[in-house]
């Protein structure tokens, strides 16, 4: 172990979850550090793959599709707003465009569509946050849509969360998780320490990478709470670097071992034929007692 001396560095975030109970119009990727930045709804290197009620794949669609769509309209739209033609139809687009949203997610609720998450976050090497949820949305837009924070329902499966490159033997504690509500709704966090680790293969290679240990608490929700249920990944990074490396024997320890097996195999036979010889004489040998007679 040694002192981590990395700086400057991005840390990135395998993630791999399915939500049974959360279309993909809904669920949004927001991200937090210490540094004070913020983002909201990520969609760099994020897919989402639609899944009806059953967990099988009813459509994709790559979220930086949607940001150029979005970057298009919001180009247009200004430029019709710097003509003067267009208060009224902007406001009029938008809120057709709310009310389609709030319908098609609405649909897609009744059909107990769900979403499956993955994709790899980019973020700073300092504490923080990420996590899944609505929060993106319009607080009128999901009030319309569920009808409530406690109808929300973040249910979810995580397949793999990871902090780097996996090496062997490395397993992740999260992996394979399995996290289902039932009639209630809540937030849960995931408390996370980031043990940096380097892998040093035979052949000198060096893989940079993390372990991580894990600690898990759920907050259920109440007629009285004001915030919407969230799936919450809190993480901090431990100062102190793991260095894994791999060994091959040298064959004079091979030797070494060897030689020791074969003088307690000899040792053991030599003590057995001494115990058999005494045995056999034993049974073998006249009692004085016979002798005399």
């Amino acid at each position: 172990m040694s002192v981590d001396l990395k700086r400057g560095e991005t840390l990135p975030i395998h993630i791999n979850m399915t939500f049974p109970s959360l279309p993909c119009d809904v669920a949004s990727i927001d991200a937090i550090d210490l540094s004070g930045k913020h983002e909201v709804d990520l969609d760099t290197n994020i897919w989402k793959l639609r899944l009806n009620s059953h967990g099988h794949i009813i459509g994709t669609k790559y979220l930086s599709d949607l940001v150029e769509n979005k970057h298009t309209t919001r180009n247009h739209d200004d430029k019709e707003h710097h003509d003067g033609s267009a208060k009224k139809p902007h406001k009029f687009s938008f809120d057709k465009d709310a009310e389609n949203m709030i319908n098609k997610v609405k649909k897609a609720l009744e059909n107990g569509e769900g979403c499956r998450v993955y994709g790899v976050l980019d973020v700073q090497r300092v504490a923080g946050n990420f996590h899944i949820s609505v929060h993106a949305l319009n607080i009128y837009v999901a009030q319309m849509i569920f009808g409530g924070a406690k109808h929300v329902n973040v249910s979810h499966m995580i397949h793999d969360l990871s902090f780097g490159p996996k090496y062997p033997g490395l397993h992740n504690p999260l992996d394979d998780t399995v996290r289902i509500l039932h009639d209630t709704s809540g937030t849960f966090k995931y408390y996370i320490k980031i043990v940096p680790t380097e892998y040093r293969y035979i052949s000198k290679e060096v893989l940079p990478t993390n372990q991580f240990s894990v600690s898990e608490y759920f907050s259920p929700m109440n007629e009285f709470d004001r915030t919407w249920p969230a799936v919450y990944f809190l993480y901090d990074l431990s100062p102190i670097t793991v260095t894994i490396k791999e060994e091959c024997r040298s064959f004079l320890h091979f030797i070494t071992r060897l030689s020791a097996v074969l003088g307690g195999t000899f040792a053991l036979t030599g003590m057995l034929d001494r115990w058999m010889y005494r045995l056999i004489k034993a049974l073998t040998t006249p009692s004085a007692r016979g002798a005399y007679r």
